[in-house]
């Protein structure tokens, strides 16, 4: 699945519990950084299709990177558990949604057990683009009804920005 989806998909899960920014800005982090892995393409194609969706996507990983994120927050416990459920969200929308062949190595180092989705759909196929809509729009919806982006961490001024042009699209019984 697209990197931007996974950033999405942070965000959107963020929101819907009481954290403070450093919070959600570590969750789209969460939600993104298994992808880590596919840094290696950088270093030629063979290294990417051997070793993407390896180090990055296990259990492993899911609990040192949420761990390791977690000692940041405030909220320590309920981070470590929304980190550790949007890194397993990754590894879901990644198996339905990077195109055939790509597996999850999930015990990886313990085991070479790999899981795959048969049914999953090609990476550009329609169904990511319609799963990267959904998390846009409640992105958009976040901005008009919680006043906030996901730059509220790191461009406070454009976030601001942002907010106002979207409170205009306030429409319905919410407005």
């Amino acid at each position: 699945m697209h990197i931007q989806t996974h950033i999405m998909s942070g965000w959107c899960a963020a929101n819907c519990l009481e954290l403070t920014p450093k919070e959600r800005f570590l969750a789209m982090l969460a939600a993104s950084l298994p992808d880590l892995d596919g840094l290696t393409y950088f270093f030629g194609r063979e290294l990417y299709w051997s070793t993407h969706h390896i180090y990055g996507h296990n259990l492993v990983f899911a609990l040192l990177l949420s761990g390791g994120l977690a000692a940041f927050c405030t909220h320590k416990l309920k981070c470590f558990l929304l980190f550790l459920g949007l890194v397993h969200l990754h590894f879901i929308m990644d198996l339905l949604g990077s195109g055939e062949g790509w597996t999850i190595p999930y015990w990886f180092p313990f085991s070479k057990t790999e899981y795959v989705w048969s049914f999953g759909w090609d990476f550009n196929g329609i169904e990511n683009k319609l799963v990267a809509l959904a998390f846009l729009l409640g992105c958009v919806g976040i901005a008009v009804y919680l006043k906030r982006t996901p730059l509220e961490l790191l461009m406070p001024e454009l976030d601001r920005r942002l907010v106002r042009w979207a409170q205009k699209l306030k429409i319905g019984p919410f407005s």
